[in-house]
C-alpha cells in the first residue's frame, strides 16, 4: 500500500480518535466493540470515515504500477475492508436486536452508500482486469488450496455482479442494487413497525380460558408495562401468541391472533409490502436478465449446491408429496376432534395448533405446558454448551465485565481444551421493541489471519426471541424454542471453529444450500435423551426429567411432522415461484400467492409458514430462491447426524473430529466435496423420511 493511503487513512483515524469509539482501537476485553461506549451519533461518521478508508485500499491495489500478482491483488482485496467491517458488524447487529427510529433512519442514509461502494469495486474495470490477469495464471502459480479457491471465488465475484457488462448495463446495475437495497431495508421496517403496531388487549379473564397461567402471567406483565394493569396483552410475536393458538378454548381469540400474525404488511396502509414486493421482483427480473438469466431463481443459484431452479424443484417436489399426504391425514385427525367440540364445523388454520396440543396428550399423554419447567433457558444453553465441549473439547466461561448494547446481553469467552483461544459469544435472547421477530446468529467481527500471520478470533451473536422471565418465574421454553436455541448455536460454532486464512471464506461463507446443515444438524442431540439429562431440569426442584416424559417426547417426534413439513415446504415453493418470475409486468401479489398455494394443491387447513407480505427471508435476510436450503441442508444433517448413530456412539470421538474439520474449513473448499470426505459417500435422504415418520426400516 502506498504511503500516501496510509497517510490519509491515518488522518481519518486522527480526526475522530478523541470522539468515536469505532474508529479507534478500544481497550476492551478480546477487542469486542466498545458498545458501553458507541451512541447513535457515532455511526454516521463512522460510516463515512470507514468508506473513505476502503476506497482508498481500493484504489491503492488499483493503481499499484507494479504486474498483478496473487497477493497484491487478490490477497490484498480480501485484505480491504477491516475497518468497514468492524463499524457494519456493530451497527447492523445492534440495529437488529436493539434498533430505534434513528437507527433506521441511518439505515435508509447508509445503505445506498454501502451499496455504490460495492459496485464500485465489483464494477471497476481496472481492478477486474488485475484480478483477471492473476486468474488467468493460476495454473503456473503454485497456489495452495485455500489460495486457488479464493482466487476462483473472487474472479466469480467478478464475472457474476457485472464485471463483464458493457458500461451503459453496469450503470444500470449499480441504480437496481442500490434501489433493491433501500427496498429490502423498508420492507423488514414495516414487519417489525406491524408487529409492534398490533396490541389486542383482553379485560374479562374467562375469554382466556384455558390459557396457562405461565401465559396469562406473560400477559398480563406486558398489559402492565403498557399502562394497562386491568387487562391482558397479546401481540403478533410468537412468544405472545403461540400459546393462544395451542391451548386457548376462544376459537375467535385464536383466528383474531393467528391473522394479526399472517396478515402483518398486508393491510393497505403505510407499512403495507406489497408494492414493495412486485418492485422488488421486478428489479431482481431485470437484473437476472442483465447477466443472460431468464429469471433470478437461475442467476441466484448458479452458485449453490442445487445450481439451478429444476434441481430445486425436483427436490422439493421429492419431498413435498408425502408431506402434503402425511398433513392431510393430520388434517383428518384433527377433523374428528373438531366435530366432537363444534359440529358441523370444518378445521380450520386457528384450529390446527389447538387440536394438535388436544390430540398430544390423547396419543401421548403429553402436554407440552408439561414440559417447560424443565426446559429453563440457562439450563438449555449450559446443555448446549456442554453438547460442543462433549463434541469438541470446547470450554465456555461466562465474562461479566463486557461492554453490551442492552443489559440483557450475555457474554462468552469460548476456548479449546488447551486454553488457546476459539472465539467470543454473545446471546441475547428476549423480544423487545426494537428487535425484528425470530432468531439468528450473527458475526460481529469474522476470524481472518492477517498478513502478519496473527489469527483473528470471531466474535459471534445468537439472538432469539424467548419468554422473558416473569415475575417468580425464569424463563421457560417450549420444546421448539429449545430446538431454535440449538438451531442458532449450531451457526454459532460454524462461525467461531473457523480456521480459513480468507475472510470471505470463513465460517458461515458457504453456499446457502450448506449453511444450514451445521444448525441442523444440532436439532438432533436436543432431542436424545443422553442429551436431554444435562438440560432437562425442573426449575423449582432441579430433578431431572424423568425417563417416562423423555420416552413420551422422543415417540411424539413423528407426530404433526405432516404439518411441520408442509408449511415449511409451501413457504419454499412460494419462494420459488416469485424467483423463477421471467416478467416485470406488475402483478397482485395476494392473487400470485394464493395461485402459488392452489398450483401445490395445499390444503386450507393450513398457513404457509411465511405469507408473502412478512416473509423476511427472501425479502431482507440474503435468502431469495433460497429457502430450500433448510430442507436440502435437513437430508444432509439427518445423514450426518446417522454417522455418529451407525457407530453405536452419538458422541463418537473419531467421527466428532472429523465433523469438527469440515466446520473449521468454511468456504475455503466446494462444499460438496467436504462433505463426502467427512462422511465417504454422498448423503442419503432415506435419513431425512425415517426421522420424519415418512418410511420405516
Amino acid at each position: 500500500m502506498k504511503k500516501s493511503v496510509l497517510f490519509f487513512i491515518l488522518l481519518v483515524f486522527m480526526a475522530c480518535q478523541n470522539s468515536n469509539p469505532l474508529l479507534t482501537e478500544q481497550q476492551t476485553p478480546f477487542g469486542v466493540p466498545a458498545f458501553d461506549q458507541i451512541k447513535v451519533e457515532h455511526y454516521m461518521p463512522a460510516f463515512e470515515a470507514a468508506i473513505q478508508a476502503n476506497q482508498a485500499e481500493i484504489d491503492a491495489i488499483i493503481n499499484n504500477p507494479a504486474a498483478p500478482t496473487f497477493e497484491n491483488t487478490v490477497e490484498a482485496l480480501d485484505r480491504t475492508g477491516e475497518l468497514l467491517d468492524k463499524v457494519v458488524g456493530v451497527f447492523f447487529n445492534v440495529l437488529e436486536a436493539d434498533g430505534n427510529d434513528e437507527m433506521n433512519k441511518i439505515a435508509e442514509q447508509v445503505t445506498p452508500m454501502l451499496s455504490a461502494l460495492s459496485d464500485g469495486i465489483i464494477l471497476n474495470d481496472k481492478l477486474f482486469q488485475r484480478v483477471k490477469t492473476v486468474y488467468e495464471q493460476k495454473d503456473d502459480l503454485n497456489l495452495n488450496p485455500e489460495q486457488m479457491r479464493l482466487l476462483t471465488e473472487t474472479y466469480k465475484q467478478f464475472a457474476q455482479n457485472g464485471a463483464n457488462l458493457p458500461e451503459d448495463q453496469k450503470k444500470r446495475l449499480m441504480e437496481i442494487n442500490q434501489e433493491l437495497g433501500l427496498l429490502s431495508l423498508q420492507f423488514g421496517n414495516n414487519v417489525v413497525a406491524e408487529t409492534n403496531a398490533y396490541q389486542l388487549f383482553i379485560t374479562d379473564e374467562n375469554e382466556l380460558k384455558g390459557l396457562p397461567e405461565s401465559a396469562k402471567a406473560a400477559a398480563k406483565e406486558e398489559a402492565t408495562a403498557a399502562g394497562r394493569p386491568d387487562a391482558w396483552l397479546f401481540t403478533p410475536k410468537r412468544t405472545s401468541f403461540t400459546p393462544v393458538l395451542q391451548y386457548c378454548e376462544n376459537r375467535e381469540l385464536r383466528k383474531e391472533l393467528l391473522m394479526a400474525y399472517t396478515t402483518r404488511g398486508n393491510h393497505d396502509n403505510e407499512f403495507d409490502n406489497k408494492d414493495i414486493i412486485v418492485k422488488t421482483m421486478q428489479l431482481r427480473v431485470e437484473k437476472a436478465r442483465l447477466f443472460g438469466y431468464s429469471n433470478p431463481a437461475d442467476y441466484i443459484l448458479a452458485d449453490c449446491m442445487a445450481h439451478d431452479a429444476k434441481t430445486v424443484d425436483e427436490f422439493l417436489q421429492s419431498v413435498w408429496e408425502p408431506s402434503l399426504e402425511a398433513a392431510k391425514k393430520e388434517a383428518a385427525e384433527l377433523q374428528k376432534l373438531l366435530d366432537k367440540d363444534l359440529p358441523g364445523e370444518k378445521l380450520q388454520p386457528w384450529d390446527w395448533w389447538y387440536y394438535t396440543e388436544k390430540l398430544r396428550v390423547e396419543k401421548y399423554n403429553l402436554n407440552e405446558e408439561e414440559l417447560k419447567p424443565y426446559f429453563e433457558l440457562s439450563n438449555v444453553r449450559k446443555g448446549a454448551f456442554q453438547l460442543a465441549t462433549s463434541l469438541f473439547g470446547l470450554q465456555f466461561e461466562q465474562l461479566t465485565d463486557m461492554p453490551v448494547y442492552n443489559p440483557e446481553v450475555e457474554v462468552f469467552k469460548v476456548t479449546n481444551a488447551d486454553g488457546s483461544l476459539v472465539g467470543i459469544l454473545y446471546t441475547d435472547y428476549f423480544p423487545r421493541a426494537g428487535k425484528r421477530p425470530g432468531a439468528w446468529m450473527n458475526n460481529i467481527c469474522n476470524q481472518f489471519v492477517d498478513a502478519q500471520g496473527v489469527d483473528h478470533r470471531p466474535v459471534i451473536i445468537n439472538v432469539g426471541n424467548f419468554n422473558k422471565p416473569t415475575q417468580g418465574n425464569p424463563s421457560l421454553l417450549s420444546m421448539d424454542d429449545v430446538e431454535t436455541l440449538f438451531h442458532e448455536f449450531g451457526h454459532a460454532l460454524h462461525g467461531l471453529m473457523s480456521k480459513a486464512t480468507y475472510k470471505s471464506l470463513a465460517g458461515t461463507n458457504t453456499p446457502r444450500d450448506f449453511v444450514e446443515l451445521p444448525s441442523q444438524f444440532m436439532e438432533n442431540y436436543c432431542y436424545h435423551p443422553q442429551i436431554m439429562k444435562t438440560y432437562a431440569f425442573h426449575y423449582q426442584t432441579n430433578e431431572v426429567m424423568p425417563d417416562e416424559l423423555i420416552e413420551k417426547i422422543n415417540r411424539s417426534n413423528t407426530f404433526n411432522q405432516g404439518f411441520v413439513m408442509t408449511e415449511l415446504l409451501s413457504a419454499s415453493i412460494l419462494d420459488m415461484d416469485y424467483h423463477k418470475m421471467t416478467t416485470t409486468e406488475a402483478f397482485d401479489v395476494n392473487a400470485f400467492e394464493a395461485q402459488s398455494m392452489e398450483q401445490m394443491n395445499m390444503i386450507p387447513q393450513i398457513i404457509t409458514r411465511y405469507r408473502s407480505t412478512f416473509y423476511n427471508h427472501i425479502f431482507t435476510t440474503g435468502y431469495a430462491a433460497g429457502y430450500y436450503s433448510y430442507t436440502w441442508s435437513a437430508v444432509l444433517d439427518a445423514d450426518a447426524f446417522a454417522a455418529f448413530v451407525e457407530t453405536g456412539d452419538i458422541l463418537n470421538p473419531e467421527v466428532a473430529k472429523k465433523y469438527r474439520r469440515l466446520l473449521e474449513q468454511g468456504g475455503t473448499r466446494d462444499a460438496a466435496e467436504l462433505y463426502q470426505e467427512f462422511r465417504g459417500k454422498n448423503p442419503d435422504p432415506k435419513h431425512l423420511l425415517l426421522r420424519n415418520g415418512f418410511i420405516s426400516e
